[in-house]
């Protein structure tokens, strides 16, 4: 039996959505819910209006008044580290009760392996795409950089973390020293390892489990509503965020690499439409259907630069569509480390366009070469400190054949590289979560339609559809 909803409200209306309702109620009771959300709000006072005005004033701020605009910089900062502490425990509570609440504990290791065989085969076109596109655009050639002119002082803090680690020592990191210092150090990998181990075991508990699984529900659903109250400062984050962004990196560094970003961009958005909007379409959904129902998302990371900003929500948004609860909660997470398409095209895209910048041989053989490595090396990007910048230079430092001094021609801009690799990071996990469900049986087609219509939203939906049982 549902429970009773709050009173109507800007605040309410968020807290009903992030505030999971797990019921045993049939199909049919669940396509009800779809049509029962309150009015939705003025889209003047709807959140992704809100973080697209602060947008906007914060560009103008920082190019007018760019050392103000630096200076807005802890804003964002702080609107990141809040949602940031939060991601471990919403995992845990999430792939926790989910895999204790399926009856068949076969599924969870089938729903990890369909996840990892599409991942991969994913982020290897993404990679192949970028080659290709940096080969065909040429963005560092003419540049004729010399490398004994280029300050690489900036460099150190992200040097010192590019030590070069084998499959073995990876493999080893997903296990934490503790069980608590798994959300400590706020690994994904570590949180969803641990996660899954208490699933299993409390699934086998059975009965006996049933007051911890109870208490994990209700838990999830204060941390839930949490993340709808810290919600509702991402438009001050986004401000501050690109405030800072147009303030520190401005139109110099547009002028300077124009034709690197201009070309990132473009590689973005033909990635998006010749990979994911045919998988989109041979899943039964559209693309740009999908975009808009996550529309709020995506300003919120393009002006972050963070795809963690978001992660409770996307966990949310996808229940709402009617994804299973379990698998959202095994894919999301893992898809964070292990499905960076964004990302693999920036490290494709950099590491060739720095090559060119410094007239070093690059054959095809070697490029070859390179795209196994970054294969590899774009796993857990997500856990490092400094992400994508940080994982291209360990690569460039693990083949040695492009300077790794060169990495500074780009670190000015990676920010803004990073405002379009991290909504093709989102968009494309957002499209992984989809297609494993639909393979796995575990989407409800009418609710996802209806989701896509508007209908079924974090601004109108009573909330999350209830698990299922498998």
């Amino acid at each position: 039996m549902e429970r009773p909803l709050p009173p109507a409200g800007a605040v309410g209306e968020e807290l009903r959505l992030f505030t999971p309702v797990r019921t045993m109620s049939n199909h049919g009771a669940r396509a009800a819910d779809t049509s029962r959300g309150t009015p939705s709000r003025p889209f003047y006072l709807q959140l992704w209006f809100l973080v697209l005005a602060a947008m906007a004033i914060g560009v103008a701020l920082g190019h007018f008044y760019p050392r103000v605009g630096v200076r807005m910089e802890p804003l964002g900062e702080a609107f990141i580290k809040a949602i940031r502490v939060l991601i471990a425990p919403i995992i845990f509570c999430t792939v926790v009760h989910g895999i204790a609440s399926m009856a068949n504990m076969a599924k969870v290791g089938r729903v990890a392996l369909k996840a990892l065989i599409y991942f991969e085969v994913v982020t290897t076109i993404a990679l192949i795409i970028g080659l290709i596109a940096v080969n065909l655009w040429q963005p560092g050639s003419g540049m004729n950089v010399d490398l004994a002119q280029v300050d690489t002082s900036s460099l150190a803090p992200y040097v010192e973390q590019t030590q070069r680690r084998t499959a073995a020592q990876f493999l080893l990191s997903i296990i934490p020293n503790t069980f608590v210092g798994a959300f400590g150090e706020g690994n994904v990998l570590q949180v969803l390892f641990v996660s899954v181990l208490c699933g299993f075991a409390l699934g086998a508990l059975g009965a006996a489990g049933k007051p911890l699984t109870d208490l994990i529900e209700a838990a999830s659903r204060m941390f839930f509503a949490i993340v709808a109250i810290v919600m509702w400062a991402a438009p001050i984050g986004a401000f501050g965020a690109i405030a800072f962004t147009v303030g520190k990196f401005g139109a110099g560094s547009l002028l300077s690499l124009g034709k690197l970003l201009l070309g990132f961009y473009a590689t973005c958005l033909v990635f998006i439409a010749a990979v994911l909007w045919p998988i989109a379409h041979w899943c039964g959904f559209g693309l740009l259907r999908l975009i808009r129902y996550i529309r709020e998302e995506l300003l919120i990371v393009i002006a972050t630069t963070s795809s963690e900003t978001v992660l409770p929500r996307m966990i949310a948004k996808l229940e709402a569509a009617g994804c299973e609860e379990s698998v959202v909660g095994l894919v999301i997470p893992t898809g964070y480390s292990f499905n960076l398409d964004g990302t693999c095209l920036y490290l494709a895209t950099a590491a060739v366009f720095l090559a060119q910048a410094t007239n070093t041989p690059l054959p095809l053989g070697q490029q070859l070469e390179l795209l196994a490595v970054l294969l590899l090396a774009s796993k857990g990007a997500a856990g490092v400190a400094g992400a994508a910048f940080v994982v291209l230079a360990a690569t460039l430092a693990a083949v040695g054949t492009i300077p790794l001094e060169s990495v500074a021609l780009i670190l000015g801009v990676h920010r803004l590289m990073s405002m379009a690799l991290t909504p093709t990071n989102l968009i494309g996990n957002g499209v992984a979560t989809l297609v494993v469900a639909k393979w796995e049986g575990a989407l409800e087609a009418d609710r996802l339609q209806a989701a896509l219509d508007g209908a079924v939203s974090l601004n109108s939906s009573a909330s999350p559809p209830p698990s299922r049982r498998s």
